[in-house]
């Protein structure tokens, strides 16, 4: 067991690190699959799951996915909502709170 431990104690096995990230990847394609009207609600449990275990395990969600949802009430965005400024900023508004979300682009 010695050998799976990083060099910092309170770190978790490299295991179930690569574990969470594997269940952080499959949520967000849950998430993508529950298009519906009537599974917003699940939309949503897995999105706050996936950030559950990203805190619990000390896992980065990857930016890519990180985008894909609302940071206030952890609903799943879809890419129809985008709207680029003149400035380089993509502004995504969330349909179900109504925040803004702005990130850079290249």
């Amino acid at each position: 067991m010695e050998e799976n431990m990083t060099n910092n104690r309170r770190s978790k096995p490299e295991y179930q690190i690569k574990i969470a990230k594997e269940r952080i990847e499959i949520l967000f394609s849950e998430a993508e699959k529950r298009s519906k009207k009537d599974e917003y609600g699940l939309q949503r449990r897995y999105v706050r799951l996936a950030k559950l275990i990203g805190m619990r395990y000390n896992v980065k969600i990857p930016t890519a996915l990180k985008r894909k949802y609302c940071k206030h009430c952890y609903t799943f965005l879809f890419p129809k909502s985008k709207s680029r400024t003149k400035k380089g900023i993509v502004t995504i508004k969330c349909f179900n709170c109504g925040r803004k979300i702005r990130y850079p682009t290249r």
